[in-house]
């Protein structure tokens, strides 16, 4: 039987932010532009695929300023919950284990036939 944790609230709330910036991040980035900078688009099709952009306006500097918003948000929740007290007393063999629940944690339990 695999083992069961009981995750602080503290941790379960910092873990399902950092998934919701993540997921709010990666929306933010297929959205924008393929390039921060103004640039213009390309073609390549001498090599072993053909890659093709077209012209970027570049990122606005709103856009910069929410991406770096998110980028830093997710580096502080990232820190706090690899930091967080409830490490100390999961052995290191059950660290990877435990770490895997805790970012499945916000999934539902019941698997689909």
């Amino acid at each position: 039987m695999a083992a069961t944790y009981d995750f602080p609230s503290d941790l379960l709330a910092g873990q399902e932010e950092l998934h919701q910036v993540r997921a709010e991040l990666l929306a933010l980035l297929k959205r924008l532009p393929w390039s921060v900078e103004p640039l213009d688009g390309f073609s390549d099709i001498h090599g072993w695929r053909k890659v093709e952009r077209p012209a970027s306006p570049g990122w606005t500097a709103d856009e910069q300023a929410e991406v770096e918003k998110l980028r830093r948000r997710e580096r502080e929740l990232a820190v706090f919950v690899t930091c967080h007290r409830f490490w100390d007393n999961v052995t290191t063999p059950e660290k990877v284990d435990a770490r895997s629940r805790l970012k499945h944690t916000h999934e539902d339990p019941t698997p689909t036939p």
